[in-house]
Parts: C-alpha cells; structure tokens; sequence
C-alpha cells in the first residue's frame, strides 16, 4: 500500500442490500415486481407516468426510513482519512454514503432524492412525493421528474469517472453484479491502464475473472477488514 495514492471505488446495490434496500435483479428483487420497461425507461414516463411517479415516490419515501451499514461506515472512514486521491463511485441512488460520512461520492446514476425539471433543467434535492405533479421550484411549471438515469440513458459524469480511472493506483469494485454497463467495464478500462483490481462481492461477479485479486462474502465483513488494510490497522 505504500506507494499507492490514488483510488477509485465502485459501490452497486449489494453494498446497501444489507440496509434493506432491495436489489433488482435477486430472486423476488423488484425487477420481480416491475418489468424494466415500466419504470425505468423513458418511454415508459411518456406512456403511463403515474405508474412511474408512483413507483418512485415508493423507493424515495422507503430510502430515507433506511439507515447506512457498516460497509458505508468503512468508506467514510477511509475518505475521512485518506489523503491521497478518492473516488466513490456509486450505482446506487440512495443516499447512505453520504448519511455515513463520505464526502467524495459521484452518483452515476443519479439520486432519489433529488428532482430534475425538464423545462428549466433544475436539479435540486427532492424528498416528497411527485405524483401530484408538484411544481418546479425555481420556474413554476409541472415538469418534475426523479432525478435518476433510466435503461436508455447516459449515465452521469463518465468524463470525470474515467479521468479518476485513469490516475488510480487501484479499482475497488464492492457489491456489484458486472452486469450493468458502462460501469461493468470499469475494471477492463482499469486493467488496461495498469492499474490494480479488487472485487469486494457476496459472490463471484459476471466481471471477477478481470480482477487481479476478488474477496466474497458480505460487504459488512469484507469491506470493513479492507478499509483497516488500506488504513494499517
């Protein structure tokens, strides 16, 4: 660890799985219950935008009843004290890395708590319901929508996330599937530019065979351990 002074660190939802937030893609996870092209597209906001304000004002309102776990705690003792280069990026649209302390986050995909207007372009933080078609707080017009990137769209700040990949001395990937892309190219991009990989996943991910070394077992065990590695004890 000694000459390694950058880091870059990909969280996906099995790092808030054990806060009780449900992952999608786990037997009974909610793509069970919502088919992807109902709630999660554009399109699908076009065709029956109740049924998605509804299904995200569901997940907005059961996030914040939800509290950080030891793994986000890890991270935000690692980014209180790490003074070298840190990157948390994460999938996940809950706010628990920052209720737990971290600073350095980048939401890829956006945030839950947090209204994009699509007449004025205003992001702004957002924790009620938008169902009843709330107005925009800074123009006035009923345009709100959830904040978060739908399947079919560009997922947030790549510029920035692949600069950070560039620098790193070392890619930590925690509680990812290696499904989703762009971010499931991560660890190529990473290995490419001789950077050191590790996987810190319940089980062995679709990407593990890219990473240099890959723990499994919980994230509230695994990551723990590894931030007092990193930290010296």
């Amino acid at each position: 660890m000694a000459d390694m002074r950058n880091i870059v660190i990909l969280t996906g939802a099995g790092i808030s799985a054990e806060s009780g937030i449900d992952t999608f893609r786990d037997a009974g996870g909610l793509w069970e219950q919502h088919k992807v092209e109902d709630v999660a597209t554009p399109e699908a906001f076009e065709r029956d935008p109740d049924l998605v304000l509804r299904f995200y004002d569901m997940r907005r309102e059961a996030i914040q009843a939800k509290q950080p776990n030891a793994a986000h705690e890890a991270l935000a003792k690692l980014d209180a004290a790490w003074d070298g280069g840190l990157l948390i990026v994460t999938q996940n649209v809950d706010d628990l890395h920052e209720r737990a302390g971290a600073s350095r986050v980048l939401h890829m995909h956006g945030t839950h708590l947090n209204a994009w207007c699509t007449a004025c372009d205003m992001r702004a933080k957002w924790t009620g319901p938008m169902l009843d078609r709330p107005a925009c707080p800074e123009c006035g017009e009923r345009a709100l929508r959830p904040d978060v990137v739908w399947f079919g769209e560009m997922p947030y700040e790549m510029d920035r996330i692949y600069a950070s990949l560039r620098k790193a001395d070392l890619f930590v990937s925690i509680g990812t599937s290696g499904a989703v892309y762009p971010a499931a190219g991560f660890v190529q991009e990473a290995r490419e530019m001789r950077v050191r990989t590790l996987e810190l996943n319940l089980e062995a991910s679709m990407g593990s065979r890219w990473f240099h070394e890959s723990r499994h077992g919980p994230a509230t065990q695994l990551v723990p351990q590894w931030v007092d590695e990193v930290l010296g004890g």
